[in-house]
């Protein structure tokens, strides 16, 4: 099984949900699970590096070859921490997606950048956004909402602020962040393929 997490624009979210979503994996009982981070910054990396999560294989995979070889290879499941503005890397990643989790945050200038990651996606592979940082009974995380409400774009979690605030490095994984992207984990495994 591989989950793509993919947004065109930087700073949505997509490390600290891939790290929270392989965790959220192996807490499911899930074996192997190999996070792959295919940015060059290497912030899932460095992440894992600083704070290793037991269950968790890191593969460091910033080109299309090494994205491609390994979602081939990890005989469990797999999530791929993608690059912004690497379109090529992406959509090796992409390719060979069975779920696509599309971080955003709650605002205007969010809207056309997550269009455009679900123009990459195509109808062929099941996706659903996730507001991440949301501050919780704000206008901006309500209209999101009914943004992509009416949108018709599945709409798969909502991560609280405090969540993101917390995420990095140098903290460790807040329950918290676990149960709100073990939600997110269960609707991705659900459209697995057969």
């Amino acid at each position: 099984m591989n989950i793509v997490v993919s947004n065109v624009k930087g700073g949505v979210g997509k490390t600290t949900t891939s790290v929270y979503l392989a965790a959220a994996a192996v807490d499911r009982g899930w074996d192997p699970v190999t996070l792959i981070d295919a940015d060059r910054q290497a912030s899932s990396a460095e992440w894992l590096e600083d704070s290793p999560i037991e269950g968790v294989d890191l593969v460091e995979a910033p080109s299309e070859r090494t994205v491609a070889r390994a979602l081939a290879g990890h005989g469990g499941l797999a999530v791929v921490d993608t690059p912004p503005g690497d379109e090529r890397i992406v959509r090796a990643a992409l390719d060979r997606a069975d779920a696509v989790v599309v971080p955003t945050r709650a605002g205007g200038v969010e809207y056309s950048r997550v269009v455009a990651t679900l123009e990459m996606i195509g109808g062929r592979t099941p996706y659903g956004v996730i507001i991440c940082a949301a501050r919780l009974g704000t206008n901006d995380l309500d209209e999101a909402i009914a943004w992509w409400t009416e949108s018709k774009v599945p709409i798969w979690g909502i991560i609280p602020e405090r969540v993101g605030i917390a995420a990095g490095p140098e903290a460790r994984l807040y329950r918290e962040g676990l149960d709100a992207y073990e939600s997110v984990l269960k609707k991705a495994l659900r459209k697995r393929p057969a």
